[in-house]
């Protein structure tokens, strides 16, 4: 029970600081699941195994939180030398836990009436009229800001922990989507209402995993532009002059390494609640618009893997939600076989002896789906590195994407023969509906995805820097365990056949169709047991 007050006394102001209160989620190196504050995440970053959020969303912009907490207090390497000398020697990152032990309290409190950690207390005058329960704080629930899409309503009241309205707010400032605020302009100005898109939103975002949270630190650390410059704690706090609210947004450019990673992607504001033990909570939020920045490919967006689209424009890689991202992980390996400027050229410098089982780094992958502004679902992939291996992590992982690929299509095209022939007068729009009914593709792709990821594993579980040819006689193997799978589902959809005349010649039809076409010349090599020389 929180602690009487003497009557007539004031209710103290509630604060909470995350440098000292438990507000990250992280799995230790022996399997455990504990909370840490921030400055005992960075203290302790190399004897814990990963930071592990609600969503990977959540993971990543917290990830950039602590990586922009690096920067600012300098704790990053200068040169791609001294980056290569950090990750062989395990460089300690408790500079920046010191470092953030040595701020002022009041820029790093979160409900501080004046300079509120990472929102925009300009809002306060809209609270009261505009403010929306906390589930327009957090992605997953906010929809398009006006219903989401499980349907509670906006003003639902649900008071948030303090510790997870924080990390939604990271989340909101890199990843929101855009849109229209539930807010008037009134007294801020006409474009406060208008919502751009996060720095993250629609591209790819990839991190380089180690085997701790230190070494994932490290990895992702660059040699920074304006080392030691401060990060946003604050809208109205600072020395950069924030855009104004009466005219469309100018984006700027980051000013430092710490100023990209810690940028405030909206104007947020969080209403302080004290729960029924005294506990720190959020039950109401304002979200208006934030900063629109202005970013270059090669300075400040260092793991970007560049995609062209069907018009011809060259893009970073983005979520979609009709290919799978795995099927893309070749171009992840190609940057490092190129040595694409940025985080893979730094990956591939490394150097590397096996010591034991498994990849000691990973690339991991996650975008965020949406329908125009309503965000529909998180999409990640994580892929094995040994550094010395991308040459061989590229040909295996194109490889496999062109099997299963071939395959998918394999298994379109024997459902049209089945629709074609089961039902040959059927109206030219209902031809869709009746090639989905018999279309294994949709069962098969998330089947396809562990034989790959198996399929990388093996090639450096077995494969060696200097070996010839370490993937082809996986891929086989591969190839194989794909055929039979996507076999399997096509007999199950042709299940739904009418057990007649006409049924049975579709199933015959379709089948061999299907037998053809892996048996073609055109089909993968590996489909046929062959090596392919490409």
């Amino acid at each position: 029970m929180p602690e009487a007050r003497p009557p007539g006394s004031a209710e103290p102001r509630l604060s909470w600081d995350p440098r000292t209160q438990p507000c990250i989620p992280t799995v230790t190196l022996d399997g455990a699941t504990a909370h840490h504050s921030l400055r005992a995440v960075l203290a302790e970053a190399d004897r814990l195994s990963t930071v592990h959020c609600a969503t990977p969303g959540e993971t990543v912009a917290v990830i950039e939180y602590l990586l922009a907490i690096c920067f600012a207090s300098g704790t990053c390497p200068t040169s791609p030398e001294e980056w290569r000398t950090w990750i062989t020697e395990g460089h300690d990152l408790r500079r920046a836990a010191t470092w953030l032990a040595a701020q002022p309290d009041a820029s790093w409190d979160l409900f501080d009436p004046e300079v509120p950690l990472g929102q925009n207390s300009m809002l306060e005058p809209c609270m009261r009229k505009s403010g929306t329960g906390t589930a327009q704080l957090v992605i997953e629930h906010t929809g398009d800001y006006n219903q989401h899409f499980d349907h509670h309503h906006l003003e639902r009241d649900d008071p948030l922990p303090a510790a997870e309205a924080f990390r939604a707010m990271l989340t909101q400032h890199v990843y929101a989507p855009y849109g229209r605020a539930r807010m008037s302009g009134e007294g801020l100005g006409p474009a406060v209402t208008n919502l751009a898109a996060g720095r993250l939103t629609g591209r790819i975002r990839i991190i380089a995993l180690g085997r701790t949270l230190g070494e994932t630190l490290r990895l992702n650390l660059y040699p920074p532009e304006g080392p030691g410059q401060p990060l946003n704690t604050s809208w109205t706090s600072g020395t950069i002059k924030r855009r104004e609210f009466d005219a469309k947004a100018r984006p700027r450019a980051p000013r430092s390494s710490a100023d990209l990673h810690s940028a405030l992607g909206r104007s947020i504001l969080l209403r302080p609640h004290r729960g029924p033990r005294g506990q720190a909570m959020v039950d109401r939020v304002l979200i208006g618009a934030g900063e629109v920045l202005e970013l270059d490919l090669e300075r400040h967006l260092q793991d970007a893997v560049l995609r062209t689209t069907m018009n011809g424009l060259d893009k970073p890689l983005w979520p979609s939600p009709t290919r799978a991202l795995w099927l893309d992980a070749h171009a992840l390996y190609g940057a490092v076989k190129d040595a694409q400027p940025g985080l893979y050229e730094r990956l591939r410098s490394l150097t590397y002896e096996k010591k034991g089982p498994g990849a000691p780094y990973h690339l991991w992958a996650v975008g965020l789906l949406a329908n125009k502004a309503l965000p529909v679902a998180w999409t990640q992939g994580s892929y094995p590195y040994a550094p010395g291996m991308a040459r061989h992590l590229h040909h295996a992982s194109y490889r496999g994407s062109k099997i299963a690929e071939y395959l998918a299509d394999s298994l379109k095209r024997a459902a049209v023969v089945a629709s074609e022939t089961a039902y040959p007068a059927a109206y030219a729009a209902d031809t869709a509906a009746t090639v989905a009914r018999f279309d294994g593709r949709w069962k098969f792709w998330p089947v396809a995805a562990q034989p790959f990821s198996n399929l990388l594993d093996k090639v450096i579980e077995e494969g060696e820097e200097d070996d010839d040819d370490p993937v082809s006689a996986p891929l086989v193997g591969y190839a194989r365990t794909l055929v039979t799978a996507a076999r399997t589902h096509l007999t199950h959809r042709l299940d739904s056949l009418p057990p007649n005349d006409r049924g049975h010649r579709a199933r015959a039809r379709a089948q061999q169709r299907f037998e053809d076409d892996m048996e073609s010349a055109k089909a993968p090599a590996e489909i046929r047991g062959e090596i392919a020389h490409d």
